[in-house]
């Protein structure tokens, strides 16, 4: 799809206008209504477009404008999920969250980003890419008082997110990225049925497909957590070799600033890899030597046409300036190590 060398890409979001959403805080609440939250939602739409146009981006997104959350706007969508009726869980062991009920079977009436992703479609001639919760974070995100099972309640949702996926490949969209931080914590579960469950969510696809594995936006429960992995984040190793073997074209995941040994991306050799080389967690702004640096030790792992530098997690959370910044580090960056290779 793409022809050109180390095509650069974003996890997802980017920070949302004022006018739009209260800035720097992560899943704020709209501050419009009805009609005007569609038009501002697409106003918010084009002009995170026009950023990553701006810095130089490849591989756009909608910068997740349209969405206040990155699992429950999806399945606010859906029926069988009870927003009113209300649990306290652990979501990825690490924090407690007040979230939704499952109360009957899961289906999707109606789909849910399709008209957003034909939006974007008819904004740009670039590749696009579209960002849905995997299948096993959905379940962690949720309280199950009806299958009982989270495989169970996994498969169900999967089926929904196919559904969606392909509509989504109909309106245009060229990756479609499944979100699966719960990768990262849940390693006898993905190697049980999660991956599995991730495989029927793409089944059928022509698109090219991405998940991304992360360990998360700099929010205090993670930055927390990550305190306690040690010296080396070896996360990775347990699900990356399942996943070589999978059906999935494009693995995303986090490098900059990260503790995670560079050569576990041996680990993927043969698939496609978006790489995490603009850390989310921080508003220092990497220089693009810096992100250079972190393409160039991937390389040693990973085949140069097969390399998407990218940045860790969604920028949500961050000022519109930091984030701006960071885009431009990294075709910056990019940009280095490609003349490079090119060179050579």
């Amino acid at each position: 799809m793409m022809k050109k060398l180390l095509p650069t890409a974003t996890a997802g979001s980017l920070p949302k206008p004022v006018w739009l959403a209260e800035p720097e805080k992560l899943w704020s609440p709209w501050k419009l209504a009805e009609e005007e939250l569609i038009e501002g939602k697409q106003d918010a739409l084009r002009i995170a477009l026009q950023e990553q146009q701006a810095a130089g981006i490849d591989i756009v997104s909608d910068g997740e404008q349209t969405r206040q959350h990155f699992v429950t706007t999806f399945i606010e969508h859906l029926d069988g999920v009870d927003f009113e009726k209300r649990q306290t869980v652990k979501i990825r062991d690490r924090y407690e969250a007040s979230v939704p009920t499952v109360v009957g079977p899961i289906s999707r009436p109606t789909s849910v980003f399709v008209e957003d992703a034909k939006f974007l479609r008819a904004q740009t001639d670039q590749p696009i890419k579209w960002a849905l919760p995997g299948p096993m974070t959905i379940v962690d995100t949720l309280y199950d008082d009806h299958y009982k099972s989270r495989e169970q309640l996994a498969w169900e949702f999967a089926k929904v997110l196919n559904q969606e996926a392909k509509e989504l490949e109909a309106a245009g969209v060229d990756i479609i990225q499944f979100d699966e931080p719960a990768f990262n914590v849940f390693f006898d579960e993905v190697n049980d049925w999660g991956l599995a469950a991730l495989e029927r969510a793409i089944e059928g696809l022509k698109c090219e497909t991405a998940v991304h594995i992360c360990y998360g936006y700099g929010i205090k429960a993670n930055t927390d957590w990550k305190k306690t992995l040690g010296s080396e984040w070896r996360q990775y190793e347990e699900v990356f070799p399942k996943l070589q073997q999978s059906n999935i074209d494009i693995i995303s995941l986090e490098c900059q600033n990260s503790h995670v040994p560079i050569e576990l991306l041996e680990l993927l050799r043969g698939k496609k890899v978006m790489l995490g080389a603009i850390d989310v967690a921080t508003n220092h702004i990497e220089t693009p030597e810096e992100v250079a640096n972190t393409l160039r030790r991937a390389l040693e792992f990973v085949d140069a046409d097969k390399l998407y530098p990218c940045t860790n997690c969604g920028m949500a959370p961050l000022s519109r300036e930091v984030a701006r910044g960071k885009l431009n580090a990294l075709s910056a960056g990019a940009a280095i190590v490609r003349e490079e290779l090119l060179a050579k």
